[in-house]
């Protein structure tokens, strides 16, 4: 077995506080390898919101945080490693940022009765609580993505994207094939052509695809890239002039990263974003209870970023289930399944965003037992050459195509695994 690097980051312990009981947020980061540039800032923000916590308010409900981080790599069998070593320590809940790791965690986490969070990535009909009792994606999943940048098109085309080509250019992995079926069925739904180019992990080696978008010259790119995929790929559109505005993203091809090294040159490219970009209120807190007393999981540079916005954000979903959770049981030092529970039951208002300094950060939306996947929403964005714009308010699925979908693909599940209605006696 491969050695495992897991650094414990308690702001408890750091802080000098009395050993106790903590609530335990596992986080599989990954801050090496080809896709670490997104692995950091999410981690950061992730760890930094915990300790925020412990610091500002003595955790949560009196009860300090503890984020207990196990390196990854982005590599599917080092995450399940990472997961078997960090789940007897009382892990509440897991959030792997990675499809691969995610598909091989749903079965295990339901067995062992510890829920898995994929926000925005992973198995996208894990939305469907009555299959899925422990995987919740909420408060979007890539069909949704894919179908807000449909929508986002048809708008712009007066409502037809008749006799149009839109290519998808993905990560040849299962993150990256994930939105290919709802692609289909809106290609069919709006007589457009839709065409498929993968590229190869890591994502570096993309001369083929991109001679073939020179040749073919499709009216738009959809990209479902990570790491330094998205990079090569910004480059590559710049090589061959193809106009940026009609090469869009999805939320994981959206960062400060994947566009600041091309500069001006990537002006006018889009991608989604389930978290509102700017300034907020807490990001100064954490500036000065977290950074500059030295808590910060990282060097601190990446305060305020896409990726930091979006693990911090994380961090505040699992804190606010946590909350619930001892708000509903009665106790303090909550269990795997205190949250479970906690997290089918969770509602996030602009109030609660607003209370945690964060005002407006994702929609607004409710997790029932049948619906673990929100509303999915969210905005579109664009590089200006300098930073990025907010084009858009959050924009909605269209549920008639992605729901029979997701009720398809998890009903396939279901058969094939033997699960029965989780949700019969709510």
């Amino acid at each position: 077995m491969k050695k495992l690097t897991i650094l414990v980051l308690s702001a408890a312990v750091a802080a000098g506080s009395p050993a106790a009981a903590e609530l335990v947020f596992p986080s599989l980061s990954y801050r090496t390898g080809p896709f670490a540039a997104g692995g950091i800032p999410f981690a950061d923000g992730y760890s930094d919101y915990m300790a925020l916590l412990n610091v500002r308010d003595g955790g949560i409900g009196g009860v300090m945080t503890s984020v207990p981080e196990c390196e990854t790599a982005y590599n599917t069998e080092r995450g399940v490693e990472c997961y078997e070593s960090t789940r007897g320590l009382g892990a509440l809940v897991y959030q792997p940022l990675s499809t691969g790791i995610t598909y091989q965690l749903i079965p295990r986490t339901t067995v062992d009765g510890i829920p898995l969070h994929t926000m925005g990535y992973g198995r996208t009909s894990a939305a469907n609580g009555d299959v899925f009792s422990h995987t919740f994606n909420y408060p979007a999943n890539y069909w949704d993505a894919a179908s807000i940048i449909v929508n986002q098109l048809l708008e712009e085309n007066d409502g037809s994207l008749e006799g149009q080509t839109i290519a998808l250019l993905y990560h040849n992995s299962a993150y990256g094939r994930e939105p290919i079926r709802t692609l289909e069925t809106l290609a069919e739904m709006h007589d457009f052509e839709f065409l498929q180019l993968a590229v190869d992990h890591p994502g570096q080696e993309q001369g083929n695809q991109w001679l073939q978008i020179r040749r073919e010259r499709p009216d738009y790119v959809v990209m479902w890239g990570w790491g330094v995929m998205n990079q090569v790929a910004i480059q590559e559109a710049i090589n061959i002039r193809y106009p940026m505005e009609n090469f869009i993203g999805n939320w994981w091809s959206g960062a400060d990263h994947d566009v600041e090294s091309a500069g001006a040159d990537a002006a006018g490219y889009r991608s989604l974003n389930m978290n509102r970009l700017g300034d907020m209120p807490v990001f100064a807190e954490i500036q000065e209870l977290v950074i500059d007393a030295g808590l910060n999981a990282g060097d601190g540079s990446n305060l305020g970023n896409v990726l930091y916005t979006r693990g911090m954000y994380a961090a505040f979903l699992a804190a606010e289930a946590a909350a619930l959770a001892q708000e509903m049981s009665g106790v303090a030092d909550i269990d795997a399944s205190m949250m479970r529970d906690a997290m089918e039951a969770l509602e996030i208002t602009n109030e609660i965003m607003e209370a945690a300094g964060m005002p407006g950060i994702g929609p607004e939306f409710a997790v029932t037992c049948e619906d673990h996947g929100g509303t999915g929403m969210a905005i579109m964005q664009q590089w200006d050459g300098e930073a990025w714009v907010t084009l858009t308010d959050f924009i909605a699925p269209d549920d008639s195509v992605t729901q029979p979908l997701i009720d398809e693909d998890s009903a396939q599940y279901a058969a094939e695994n033997g699960i029965t209605s989780q949700c019969s006696d709510s």
